[in-house]
């Protein structure tokens, strides 16, 4: 049977997962990258060290696996999606650091644009709000502040993308430059009705269309690679997908009124809308879910900027923790919050309260707070921000949600699941695999590849899960949710 190598470049690390063709893991490998923080608010990444580490975990993975290499099909992509860096054209050499999706040196700029009218065209013509969450504002700030870089970018010598556009263009030796349509709709460039790159909004963050890579389907081909000879043969890169699209492909929402939530640094959670693009009018972003032949998918998204962010916020900047693995124990230590909300808006908040001027607290510490109080706060956090946003997408989409497909890293930590399904009241469907933005990516690909037909062939391939369903009383939910919204409107 042939084999799917998917690469994973996500906020925290960079993963390779080598998949069968039905969807079994047969091995993995990991490397993590700096957090760079060069001011209050700023977050960056050294993009020639992820590259590093692409070829690094690929390394690995083939050196375990000579006989199964053998027979890969095809190399994936899935990553990071609004992260954004300008590389030079013809060596592929970053210009500098990425520009993180989590960073605010935008934020100005967003206050600017919305003083001066420009949210709604921007928000039909994307379906994303005005906000530096989004890779747009980042590139008008780098415009105006580096002129050796806008001088190249004008030029040609120099070209933009998003994580995958720079890996694809390394791993093709400078032959692709292309993004997919997914990663494309992050910038706040991308007309998500005519699915390409608007001149207007262009002109408007003063970004050479030029500079922009090709879009393509996910399913599309970009190129071979043998990943710096690192694999036998060359192999078709197939398959790219920005990371919370491929979650909600891989968990088999394919559609409408199915949802999911990815656990990870921040969460976002996607409710599939359907064929056609409809604008929220609560504090939901619409988002390009996927383009398969030529028909593109749209889902309502609400964005949650620190999830399991916030737990190692917890373990390296109070020190409350040596590792993320007690961070159960302690919660079920502790039996309540004892009245402590921890608001995560250590970079604003999003959705719904797209707030980017909110700063992060810690409300209700007596004397009797313990540390076990604040780390179980922080995890409590993480299930009060899911329930904010389906608040709201129940009430924009008209829906009914009685379950919530769930994956990343954070769903092995049983107390925040089952907590997450108490304060929701929805059933929490958990994925037995952690690496389902990988797996949708090489879903994409095996589509590509031919292997299988349509979605609906992908869709009967089946995967263990777990369920949590809602135990709290609904008093208790109650009181603690009425606490948590008191807690929020403090940092409003």
């Amino acid at each position: 049977m042939s084999c799917i190598l998917a690469i994973d470049q996500s906020t925290s690390a960079t993963k390779a997962v080598l998949f069968d063709a039905r969807g079994k893991v047969l091995d993995k490998a990991s490397r993590a990258h700096r957090q760079i923080y060069p001011r209050p608010g700023w977050v960056e990444h050294d993009a020639e060290e992820i590259w590093k580490n692409v070829l690094a975990v690929i390394r690995e993975i083939a050196g375990r696996n000579r006989g199964k290499i053998s027979q890969l099909a095809g190399l994936s992509l899935a990553n990071q999606r609004e992260t954004v860096v300008v590389f030079d054209r013809r060596t592929g050499k970053p210009l500098a650091n990425a520009i993180v999706w989590q960073c605010r040196r935008g934020a100005a700029i967003c206050e600017q644009l919305k003083r001066r009218g420009h949210g709604p065209l921007i928000r039909r013509k994307t379906g994303l709000m005005v906000d530096t969450y989004f890779s747009a504002s980042k590139l008008k700030w780098l415009v105006a502040e580096k002129p050796e870089i806008a001088r190249k970018l004008r030029s040609g010598e120099a070209v933009i993308g998003t994580m995958d556009a720079f890996l694809i263009h390394r791993l093709t030796g400078g032959k692709v430059f292309a993004t997919d349509a997914t990663n494309a709709s992050r910038t706040m460039l991308f007309d998500i009705g005519k699915l390409g790159w608007d001149a207007q909004l262009c002109k408007l963050f003063n970004v050479p269309p030029g500079a922009l890579p090709e879009v393509r389907e996910s399913a599309a081909q970009f190129g071979v690679t043998d990943a710096n000879g690192i694999l036998p043969k060359a192999v078709p890169i197939i398959g790219v997908m920005g990371d919370s699209q491929a979650s909600l492909f891989a968990q088999r929402c394919h559609r409408p009124g199915m949802a999911k939530a990815t656990f990870g640094t921040g969460t976002s959670v996607l409710l599939n809308i359907g064929g056609r693009a409809r604008s929220s009018k609560r504090g939901a972003v619409t988002a390009l879910a996927w383009v398969w032949r030529g028909r593109p998918t749209y889902a309502f998204e609400g964005i949650i900027n620190f999830s399991a962010a916030t737990i190692e916020w917890v373990k390296n900047q109070l020190g409350l923790i040596q590792n993320a693995d007690e961070v159960e124990k302690l919660a079920v230590q502790a039996r309540d919050c004892g009245g402590v909300y921890l608001i995560p808006a250590f970079a604003g908040l999003s959705a719904p309260w797209w707030a980017p001027e909110a700063r992060a607290a810690i409300v209700g510490m007596t004397g009797f707070t313990k540390k076990e109080h604040i780390v179980r706060a922080a995890q409590e956090a993480i299930a009060y921000q899911i329930r904010d946003v389906l608040e709201m997408m129940r009430a924009e989409a008209n829906v009914d949600l009685h379950s919530l497909h769930a994956d990343g890293g954070p769903t092995r930590n049983k107390f925040i699941m089952q907590f997450t399904a108490d304060i929701t009241g929805v059933e929490l469907i958990v994925s037995d695999l952690p690496e389902s933005s990988a797996w949708g990516a090489a879903m994409q690909g095996l589509l590509g590849l031919g292997i299988y037909k349509s979605p609906d062939d992908l869709a009967k391939l089946k995967r263990a899960q777990k369920i949590f369903r809602p135990k709290m009383k609904a008093a208790l939910v109650a009181k603690n949710y009425a606490g948590w919204r008191q807690a929020v409107k403090r940092v409003l």
